[in-house]
């Protein structure tokens, strides 16, 4: 029998703090373009108290998506100790490709895996390079599909990477711009005999007949610019019902798959998109079990960092590993859960023992 594990893990956390106050003199609209009547300390304290973040990190105005992508890579291989030219597989999650500072336009091509393969300086041509499009969940699916290759017996060891400069695509007159923020988390997935270790099962669905258009492309909200330059929007209150509603049923999937208890479960690394909304998924899955929910189970990194897509689990699960969270830790047997949920709407979740 063929298993997967986590060998090395990495992160790529931008030097550049924005901090609230830094919003203070932005020009914030309702979507029709009005003026809010509130002012902007109170949409800030609002904005706060619903998300818990107090600052976010934006990349360098010289990076680029793949560029944060290939400094995480770097960290995961140098962690897991495996020489590149033994990668069978590059996989990067991402929304939105290269976006250079001050642009409006997006480049994938080439891939943007294959820009990390060639920064790797990997001459392997059996090392196969490519993108995946699914939401903030995107990381997630690519250990998912990493550990599939492996079962499959064509792949050893996988490069699996969730890198985004979200900061490049938000409209600044909507006020939900203040959520996102750039970042890049990476692993290697490689296969080990370790029986009832590493990957134990996994859970993904895409809601597509209602929910497709929750998060999409659309106009700034300052009627005075350009109608085709779009950005990222998103309808706040429909993802937050959906989040909570579904994603803990995902999660019990995937948990109730792997024959792990509920009780076995010793951390659980959700997609940091909005503090309030982690924590009622967390309340919710745990009914479904009529438990109490333990103390410490959800690291959070969303108060410091925002939210970065596909590089908020990555990069959680790097930091509580190498110990950069206070009261933080995962040991040898531990059981966690890894989950995301994003644009799609796409939903994950995966059970690992380490």
């Amino acid at each position: 029998m063929i298993y997967s594990k986590i060998s090395g893990t990495g992160t790529f956390i931008p030097s550049i703090r924005k901090q609230n106050k830094d919003f203070l003199n932005d020009d914030f609209l309702n979507e029709d373009g009005s003026v809010f009547s509130s002012e902007n300390e109170v949409i800030i304290s609002k904005f706060k108290n619903i998300t818990g973040i107090d600052e976010r990190r934006y990349a360098k105005a010289e990076y680029t998506t793949s560029d944060l992508a290939f400094f995480a890579a770097q960290k995961a291989i140098e962690d897991a100790n495996v020489n590149v030219e033994e990668l069978d597989y590059i996989i990067l999650a991402h929304n939105f490709g290269d976006v250079k500072d001050g642009a409006i336009q997006a480049d994938t091509l080439p891939s943007l895996a294959t820009r990390v393969k060639f920064k790797l300086e990997i001459k392997n041509p059996n090392c196969v390079a490519y993108d995946i499009l699914f939401g903030c969940p995107g990381w997630v699916e690519g250990v998912i599909q990493a550990q599939a290759f492996i079962k499959a017996g064509i792949a050893k060891k996988c490069l699996v990477i969730g890198a985004e400069t979200l900061s490049r695509v938000v409209d600044k007159h909507d006020r939900d711009s203040m959520i996102y923020s750039d970042g890049a988390g990476a692993c290697i997935v490689e296969e080990t005999s370790e029986k009832d270790s590493g990957i134990l099962s996994h859970a993904t669905q895409t809601w597509a007949k209602d929910e497709a258009y929750y998060l999409f492309f659309g106009a700034s909200y300052n009627q005075l610019e350009d109608k085709n330059t779009r950005y990222i929007k998103m309808y706040g209150r429909k993802i937050y019902e959906f989040a909570i509603t579904n994603v803990p049923k995902a999660m019990k999937i995937a948990l109730d798959k792997s024959g792990v208890a509920i009780d076995d479960v010793k951390k659980i690394f959700i997609h940091q998109a909005n503090e309030k909304m982690d924590e009622a998924i967390i309340k919710r899955f745990y009914r479904l079990y009529k438990k109490p929910i333990p103390e410490s189970i959800m690291p959070m990194s969303i108060h410091k960092l925002g939210n970065s897509s596909v590089a908020t689990v990555p990069t959680l699960l790097d930091l509580v590993l190498k110990g950069k969270i206070e009261n933080q830790q995962v040991n040898k047997g531990d059981v966690i859960i890894l989950a995301s949920v994003g644009a799609g709407m796409n939903i994950n979740a995966i059970v690992y023992k380490f």
